[in-house]
């Protein structure tokens, strides 16, 4: 018999006829839940007691083995009698359940949320009506231990989440008019989302209801100011200012645009063979569009780029391949590749081109593929890249091109990563880079600058600075549709909270909603390890034990993480042979971060060369908060690891 679960309302499970299994009692009820919660890791009877009873009488071990024998009985009612149970199973000194990913609603739920990040706007929409449509009431409902709570309270805002991922996909295939009723629901319900507000007045507007619009956003402002004492956000003011100046992207359907777009490419096929070269320097610029529009565009950008690249060479033009390579100048701001392997593929492209090009040929073209190489040579220790960088910038400065400026002093800030402390010279590049953009229209470099700031001005512990670089940065987003900007100002405001003296529960959960919006945004160089090094950057700094499942995914940061979980595991040895394998930390924006948490190490350990290490490589930093240069976490001040290192060297 196949048995599915359902924790998004009563706990409850059914047969494979869809009938409801009799769990008995509301004991039992809890154990399934809370197995269910621990998404199949094992719970030790202990942990079991101790979140079924507030004070557990002294019988509470035995009783727990009784709730599962009743459960098992329940489950899997054709078992033989001594036949070993197959969904919930004995481990070790607990217990766990071994159901299929598809057979718990809450886990379905959540698959089809993150898988609905990734589509384009139907597919999510199908996808997001398919999850919402399995909630039937309350998570855990009638239940209240701290557990059940924290599990409600996850559940609820993924679901919140995805209310408004449906309305914004809605918006998208310019079906306004029925995103409306369920947005006025949702702002009735929760009234303090400034998004849902911004969302439903979007809705109206594009609906031809403007009035109403304007009405929705000072309902919002009023709510705000004399409930929370607030202003609206920056987006929330953009957009009444945008409703006012009936902007043009504020009530235009898609057919407009859409049918210039299909008139112009039918134009195009017919004008430009298919064999002609052109082809391939327009795509690249298609490409360069829609590497910032989001999950779905920024990965089908990355990988047709390597085969544009490639049919370039293939075409025996070193001249054509070296502007195939070079014309793909999309910012970044993140100095780890989503695609390593591929990122060296197209620096050695760049150098074959490099090498190929004739004497006395285009500067601007021989800086664009140098740029190319500081850019996607960043996170490594090339000495080619940050030569690169600096050939790349005098090129540009000497030509006094702005584009081709802007492209080089991303490639100079990509290169700005080779020791600690240097947030104040990244911060002079984004503060060139805005103004730059500013004066020439470089609209995503702009965005570049902003958020460079934001990260630089974190890591000197200006995070009013900070905040006025993320609120500029999601105004042209807004307005520009750049949606992966959300991203990272979103985990900023994460990263801000915890390190402006939130309490570490309520950072934790800041920074797991924060890995919602990074979930499926196809950047896996950001996403891969980063919530739980954050978490572990939360506890190691307010002295919080390392504790995490043995499956945790720390993704590159697993050598630094490691010792500090053998450690609070009560695993010594380990940790000390773990700590003496942890190589220098890559160039990159967690650099002071991570050897912080290589130093805390030593101390739990003792050693004494890797204190000495941490600390030299530290102190040019001393003014900075560790790892708030990333604009995404942050482990504290560097000055008390400092402080605490030279006592734990006798200094």
């Amino acid at each position: 018999m196949r048995v599915s679960c359902g924790v998004l309302g009563p706990v409850t499970a059914w047969d494979d006829a869809g009938t409801p299994i009799d769990l008995k009692g509301p004991r039992h009820r809890a154990v399934l839940g809370r197995l269910i919660a621990a998404r199949g890791r094992v719970l030790s009877v202990d942990v079991l007691v101790d979140d079924l009873w507030q004070a557990p009488p002294a019988g509470a071990v035995s009783a727990v083995r009784t709730f599962v024998a009743a459960l098992r009985r329940a489950l899997e009612p054709g078992r033989p009698p001594r036949e070993p149970a197959r969904l919930l199973v004995t481990d070790g000194p607990g217990y766990a359940l071994r159901a299929d990913a598809d057979s718990v609603d809450a886990w379905l739920f959540e698959d089809e949320v993150a898988a609905a990040d990734a589509a384009l706007p139907q597919p999510a929409l199908e996808q997001l009506d398919r999850a919402l449509g399995r909630w039937r009431g309350p998570a855990y409902a009638g239940f209240d231990e701290p557990w059940a709570r924290a599990e409600r309270a996850r559940l609820e805002q993924l679901r919140l989440n995805a209310v408004e991922r449906r309305a914004e996909a809605l918006l998208a295939l310019g079906r306004a008019t029925a995103a409306v009723p369920g947005l006025d629901a949702h702002v009735a319900e929760h009234p303090w989302r400034e998004d849902a507000w911004r969302l439903l007045a979007l809705a109206l507007s594009r609906a031809g209801r403007q009035g109403d619009a304007l009405a929705v956003l000072r309902r919002a402002r009023e709510l705000l100011r004399d409930q929370l004492g607030v202003d609206p956000g920056p987006r929330l003011r953009q957009l009444e200012i945008d409703i006012l100046r009936q902007a043009g992207e504020v009530g235009a359907g898609p057919s407009g645009p859409a049918q210039v777009w299909a008139q112009t490419a039918a134009a195009y096929e017919r004008a430009v063979v298919p064999g002609a070269r052109a082809r391939l320097e327009s795509t690249v610029g298609l490409l360069r569009s829609l590497a910032v529009t989001g999950a779905d565009g920024l990965a089908a950008a990355r990988d047709q780029r390597v085969a544009a690249i490639v049919a370039a060479e293939q075409l025996g033009d070193p001249e054509l391949t070296a502007r195939v390579i070079g014309g793909y100048d999309v910012p970044a701001n993140w100095p780890r590749s989503d695609d390593p392997e591929q990122a060296a593929r197209v620096v050695a492209a760049a150098e074959r081109a490099l090498a190929a090009l004739r004497p006395g040929g285009s500067d601007a073209t021989r800086a664009r593929l140098l740029a190319t190489i500081a850019v996607e040579s960043r996170g490594t220790r090339s000495a080619r890249g940050p030569a690169a960088a600096r050939e790349a910038e005098a090129i540009a400065r000497r030509l006094a091109d702005p584009t081709l400026l802007a492209f080089a002093l991303n490639g100079t800030f990509m290169q700005t990563f080779h020791r600690a402390g240097l947030a104040a010279e990244r911060d002079a590049t984004g503060a060139e880079l805005v103004a730059l953009s500013e004066r020439h229209a470089l609209v995503t470099f702009e965005v570049l600058g902003h958020l460079v700031r934001l990260q630089a001005r974190g890591a000197l512990a200006d995070f009013a600075g900070a905040d006025g670089h993320a609120a500029a940065a999601d105004r042209l987003a807004d307005r520009h549709e750049l949606p992966l900007v959300g991203v990272f100002t979103g985990w900023y405001r994460a990263m801000r909270y915890a390190a402006t003296g939130a309490p570490p529960a309520a950072a934790e959960a800041a920074y797991r909603e924060a890995a919602g919006r990074l979930t499926g945004a196809g950047m896996p160089g950001v996403e891969r390890g980063l919530l739980p090094l954050a978490l572990l950057g939360l506890r190691v700094w307010h002295r919080l034990p390392a504790d995490f499942a043995d499956d945790t995914d720390w993704g590159p940061y697993a050598p630094w993480a490691r010792p500090l979980v053998l450690l609070a595991d009560g695993r010594a040895r380990q940790a000390a042979a773990a700590l003496r394998r942890v190589p220098e930390p890559p160039p990159g924006l967690l650099f002071e971060a991570l050897w912080c948490l290589a130093g805390r190490a030593a101390v739990g350990v003792g050693d004494r060369a890797v204190l000495g290490r941490a600390r030299e490589a530290l102190l040019p930093a001393a003014g900075e908060v560790a790892g708030a240069g990333s604009g995404m976490l942050t482990v504290g001040p560097v000055a008390g690891y400092l402080d605490e290192f030279a006592a734990a060297l006798g200094d």
